[in-house]
């Protein structure tokens, strides 16, 4: 493999677990729970990766902050109710794995709460395999540097030899505001168009070519 970052750092949802359309489809039951208008499955998507309070603020502009409690509750339901149904995507647990056997920081930054981080770990297999991790509950959301900036001081790496890989425009922007390497896949929430636009080293579109980049390049 190349040894061109000592850290790395993935988006979860989107990223290394298919469950895009999952949270799509509980927000828009969430909001209908709530007689509320449902949001577009761009506009859902769109809000993917920041933390929960900031999505639906975008995604449910017409929601009353006293709302937003019962709001989050409708969604939890809904997203846990299925969460155990989620899966990697293919090849990603041996990405993973191999990346820690060459010795490598791996680290997660994450729009999930601390709690949604620690069931997704522990369903998926992959806890042991990540050095430091970040939740938007713990954290300023993406696009905010400072998830990146907390897991390089924790680890003691270097902007430039961090990559931040992720499947949102957030997960982009944050890696520009953090001054590290941001690496896109246009498998997850935002499409590949959206991803263009953003200045990153690189833009992958499956799983397999996720995994054959990161061994020539990082």
């Amino acid at each position: 493999m190349a040894e061109r970052y000592d850290l790395i750092v993935f988006d979860w949802d989107g990223t290394l677990m298919d469950s895009a359309a999952a949270i799509v489809a509980a927000m828009v039951a969430a909001c209908r729970d709530l007689g509320l208008p449902e949001p577009t499955e761009e506009r859902a998507r769109h809000v993917i990766g920041l933390g929960l309070a900031d999505a639906l603020r975008h995604a449910v502009p017409d929601l009353e902050v006293d709302h937003y409690p019962r709001m989050v509750e409708r969604y939890r339901f809904h997203y846990l109710s299925r969460d155990h149904e989620l899966t990697l995507f293919p090849g990603t647990l041996e990405m993973i794995g191999e990346l820690a056997g060459s010795g490598r920081f791996l680290g997660v930054a994450t729009g999930k709460s601390r709690l949604g981080l620690k069931r997704a770990l522990e369903h998926s297999g992959l806890a042991a395999y990540f050095h430091a991790t970040r939740c938007a509950d713990e954290c300023h959301s993406k696009p905010h540097p400072a998830m990146l900036e907390e897991l390089m001081d924790e680890l003691g790496v270097s902007p430039g030899r961090t990559l931040m890989v992720g499947d949102t425009t957030h997960d982009l922007q944050m890696a520009r505001n953090a001054g590290v390497d941001g690496l896109g896949v246009a498998f997850g929430a935002h499409p590949r168009a959206v991803l263009e636009a953003e200045s990153s080293v690189g833009l992958v579109t499956t799983p397999a070519e996720l995994a054959l980049w990161l061994r020539e390049n990082a």
